[in-house]
């Protein structure tokens, strides 16, 4: 089965998913379409790409009928507009993270997929790694005993991205970054939803949050302690500790490359890309693609990996931290 892609986005994170995408056996996957807001841009991606059609709405990808499958790799923002369009189409789509901008418009998501009974995954990369599925394992075997402790940040000086300080924007660590921390210890403890969260921070002059520690309460005195921040570089590091050892993924946790164990150092070498990429370890963005595949194989409609269950409770716990930081978004305003 070679899977027909269509891309809505031409920016960097989708130059960066067709160059993963691209690692990938091309009897297994294809793209076929990309669009974007101005068909100018559009043009110039299937260009840089070889895509065959390009297309200056995103109506246009729903309405095609050689598209088996969407990736959405807009602004955050859009993405709850641009999904409910492919999904009356009845296309399967794999949205970037955050899915939306909050757990109400997720959970919308979620049931519009489910109505229209089609396939839906946020693109979590960070779970298809070679180095989560083993860290997975191990956890499972017994390995380090019974996972107490989780510790996982994530950050970066980008105070001249203007977009990451502009609440129209969806600005903000959390959503930008924090998602990581946040789905990794979710993970960890396999989609059980917290019996406290602690959020603590401060933020930009703009109103989105500039840098916050989070503190995740499990029963059973377990419990996760994650940071993110747009304004410093911690250390990037993740740490799971359990009754009988740690494990740790090293500097950018959510794409890594190699795990520490109790017995040595596992490395998970990427395939290199063919064009040059925006952010770290891209190459790793075909994971998420082959996971679709599988699925859509299957005729599932969500992957057991990313369940949409835990897609869920990530929007509510980061819902939860935007409320006692005091961030409120345009269109959360609006409402009031």
């Amino acid at each position: 089965m070679c899977l027909r892609w269509g891309i809505c986005g031409a920016g960097k994170i989708s130059h960066d998913f067709l160059v993963g995408l691209k690692t990938r056996p091309e009897t297994e996957h294809r793209v076929v379409a990309v669009a974007a807001r101005s068909l100018e841009s559009a043009e110039k991606f299937a260009t840089t790409h070889s895509i065959p059609k390009s297309y200056g709405s995103y109506e246009e990808v729903a309405d095609d009928p050689e598209v088996d499958v969407v990736y959405v790799g807009t602004i955050h923002v859009t993405h709850l507009s641009i999904v409910l369009r492919m999904f009356e189409r009845k296309k399967p789509v794999l949205c970037e993270k955050p899915l939306t901008m909050n757990a109400q418009d997720t959970a919308t998501l979620i049931e519009a997929a489910k109505k229209n009974n089609v396939f839906l995954m946020e693109a979590v990369w960070m779970r298809f790694f070679p180095a989560i599925a083993e860290l997975r394992k191990q956890i499972c075997e017994g390995v380090i005993g019974d996972v107490m402790y989780v510790s996982a940040n994530i950050g970066a000086r980008r105070l001249n991205v203007a977009r990451l300080y502009d609440p129209k924007m969806g600005g903000g660590s959390v959503l930008d970054m924090g998602i990581y921390p946040i789905n990794f210890a979710t993970m960890i403890f396999g989609g059980e939803k917290p019996e406290s969260i602690y959020a603590s921070g401060w933020l930009a002059s703009t109103g989105v949050d500039q840098c916050v520690a989070i503190t995740l309460k499990y029963p059973g005195e377990r419990v996760a302690q994650l940071m993110c921040g747009t304004c410093l570089e911690p250390t990037n590091e993740a740490v799971v500790i359990g009754t009988k050892g740690t494990l740790k993924l090293p500097a950018r946790f959510w794409c890594p490359t190699k795990l520490e164990t109790p017995t040595g150092v596992l490395e998970f070498p990427l395939e290199p890309g063919y064009l040059p990429m925006n952010y770290s370890n891209s190459e790793g963005l075909g994971y998420e693609a082959e996971e679709v595949r599988n699925c859509l194989q299957q005729g599932k409609k969500e992957s057991d990996i990313m369940p949409l269950r835990q897609t869920q409770l990530v929007a509510e716990i980061m819902d939860s931290v935007m409320k006692q930081l005091g961030v409120v978004y345009y269109e959360q305003r609006s409402k009031i």
